[in-house]
């Protein structure tokens, strides 16, 4: 429909009220935090502002948006992000060994 178009407009073509989003992250602990950036901002400064604010180590940090994980040169526009969409924030895991059967050994 004709009308639905209008209503998400290309980058170029924003009007000043559409220049910025609003954005909610959510912590692993529960907590929100709510961003207001531009759309064409790049997301590190929302998630460096988000590991600032939480006294976090950005590396250690995963950020996740319709369950795909965000690069922090990526902008709201190139993920067709809308007003109120939300962000998890997740403790980075990486590697990790279980060992189910400890060997010893005897001299």
């Amino acid at each position: 429909m004709p009308g639905e178009e209008e209503k998400k407009p290309l980058a170029g073509e924003q009007g000043g009220g559409d220049a910025h989003i609003n954005l909610k992250v959510n912590g692993q602990d529960g907590s929100e935090l709510f961003f207001r950036i531009k759309r064409s901002t790049q997301l590190k400064k929302l998630m460096n502002a988000y590991c600032d604010h939480q006294s976090l180590d950005l590396r250690a940090i995963a950020f996740l948006f319709d369950d795909r994980m965000l690069r922090a040169n990526q902008t709201p526009d190139e993920l067709e992000m809308e007003d109120g969409d939300e962000i998890d924030a997740m403790l980075h895991h990486t590697g990790g060994c279980v060992c189910l059967q400890p060997h010893y050994f005897l001299p």
